[in-house]
């Protein structure tokens, strides 16, 4: 069976942001890397997003 995965270009628009927009993120380590590109299962993607702050993960750090 063929595994997919998601490119940089595929997770930005996943996310509906640019890719500079994306290369400011800090991503979770990818699932593979074949030459010099990475990828991402589309599971590891929705994980780190539901966990990011604000996505319905942990809450958003507020100014004290």
């Amino acid at each position: 069976m063929t595994e997919h995965y998601l490119s940089a270009a595929d997770v930005a628009r996943e996310l509906g942001i640019s890719r500079s927009a994306l290369a400011t993120y800090r991503m979770p380590e990818p699932d593979v890397i074949v030459g010099r590109s990475r990828g991402w299962k589309p599971q590891t993607i929705a994980e780190w997003q539901a966990a990011r702050p604000g996505h319905g993960g942990r809450p958003r750090k507020t100014g004290a």
